[in-house]
């Protein structure tokens, strides 16, 4: 049985996450740059000033369930820089990318409950640059350094701008979009003096996804259930989380879908009652991989259950992994989820 994604467990859990965030998905600005091109650089994030006179060298990877943070470092080519990187998802939809991530240093901590990095251990490490994709990376509570600890230390911290706390958002949440990928990559980009790979990619991803989207153009949306992991009875189709709000909203909207259980409350919603799923309108399912030895027979599961749906019928479905989620690569999502529902456009 494959585990939930810490992630996962902390949203419903720990009430971390997406609640309670304010920044760039909205349109309000929460980092600002200075300096590119070369050092000195100056960053704002998340209303702390980071100035650096050079490359990060010893940079740590908060988990956080996330692994947008150490794929934005390896697509920027500067993984060097990383002593201890907490992310890991044991598969991705880019080749060699999994393997890669795997190789990086993990600074010989002993991860916590939530598979994390603890306060002892990250002060232990000594670094100058900590990532983590939720603010509860720094959070007392759940025993890890908080960004005050970190710059006693000589550290700067940095959260996807999204992430954010604003002043006077308590509760509200924001839903990712791709631009907050890019804002990322731009962000780091220029932390590590590698703007131009960071413009470069984006606006390949850009083209990419604007080849798709003329292919498909004027074809009616697909309703794509995205199913999470954290299943108990594969063989029955039973599970416990669909995707509701996230990032993966807006790639399943620029290949051609709908998430029809979209739920604004947060990023997972518990399923509906057996009864009330299966009169749901299923066109396809995308089943997001989290270390499932066998994606296609927790499928069939589900598809057995629902027969009613189409997607049961024409068995249309997709397992992808990180290219869904915060992250470089969510270019590689859009395509394949495209071709899966649309086929004849291709």
């Amino acid at each position: 049985m494959p585990r939930v994604l810490p992630v996962v467990a902390a949203v419903l859990a720990l009430g971390a996450g997406l609640a309670g965030c304010g920044g760039s998905s909205d349109g309000r600005p929460s980092t600002q740059a200075a300096g590119e091109g070369g050092y000195p650089v100056k960053l704002v994030n998340c209303g702390r000033n980071l100035a650096l006179a050079q490359a990060p060298q010893r940079v740590v990877v908060m988990n956080t369930g996330s692994v947008a943070e150490v794929s934005t470092m390896l697509e920027l080519g500067v993984q060097r820089y990383i002593v201890a990187n907490a992310q890991d998802f044991g598969v991705s939809d880019v080749p060699g990318r999994a393997a890669a991530i795997a190789a990086l240093p993990k600074g010989g901590v002993t991860l916590n409950a939530l598979q994390d990095i603890p306060r002892a251990a990250m002060l232990q490490l000594k670094p100058d640059l900590v990532l983590s994709n939720t603010d509860a990376g720094f959070a007392p509570g759940l025993g890890f350094a908080t960004r005050d600890d970190l710059a006693a230390f000589g550290a700067n911290t940095y959260t996807p701008p999204h992430q954010c706390p604003a002043p006077g958002d308590a509760g509200a949440v924001v839903t990712p979009t791709m631009e907050d990928s890019y804002t990322m990559l731009r962000d780091l980009g220029l932390v590590f003096a590698a703007s131009e790979r960071a413009e470069a990619h984006i606006a390949e991803s850009k083209r990419r996804i604007a080849a798709v989207q003329a292919k498909i153009k004027g074809r009616t949306p697909k309703n794509v259930l995205i199913a999470m992991p954290g299943y108990t009875k594969a063989s029955t189709g039973d599970f416990a989380y669909v995707a509701a709000h996230g990032v993966w909203n807006d790639v399943l909207a620029k290949a051609g879908g709908v998430n029809p259980f979209d739920d604004p409350a947060g990023a997972a919603t518990v399923v509906p009652q057996r009864a009330v799923l299966a009169k749901a309108k299923v066109d396809a399912v995308i089943f997001m991989n989290y270390r499932n030895p066998n994606p296609a027979k927790t499928v069939q599961g589900i598809f057995l259950a629902y027969p009613g749906w189409e997607a049961s019928k024409r068995k249309r479905y997709i397992a992808l992994a990180d290219s869904l989620y915060l992250g470089p690569s969510n270019h590689v999502a859009v395509e394949r989820i495209a071709r899966l529902l649309h086929p004849e456009a291709f």
